[in-house]
């Protein structure tokens, strides 16, 4: 059912390289919302340390001019699958 929910990729790959070591841009997302999520009673493993800034740094490693949208796209993108979790639960 969470596949259906906006950003789910997101949320879905972010959880399934935290559980494997690997910090990438979703990690590192899923790590900004991991007390939300686990409120929702989503099974997060140990979030990454300062993802927030973490996440701006690795987006202005790749692409500095688009950083700040791209993050904020991201961190919107997280928002609404929250909302959309709860509502769904």
């Amino acid at each position: 059912m969470t596949r259906a929910l906006p950003g789910a990729e997101l949320v879905e790959k972010g959880i399934t390289d935290l559980s494997h070591g690997i910090e990438s841009v979703e990690a590192l997302l899923v790590s900004i919302g991991a007390p939300r999520l686990r409120r929702i009673g989503f099974a997060i493993p140990t979030a990454l340390p300062s993802p927030e800034h973490r996440l701006y740094e690795t987006l202005a490693r790749v692409e500095p001019d688009s950083a700040h949208s791209r993050y904020n796209a991201l961190l919107r993108r997280l928002v609404s699958f929250e909302r959309a979790a709860e509502c769904a639960r």
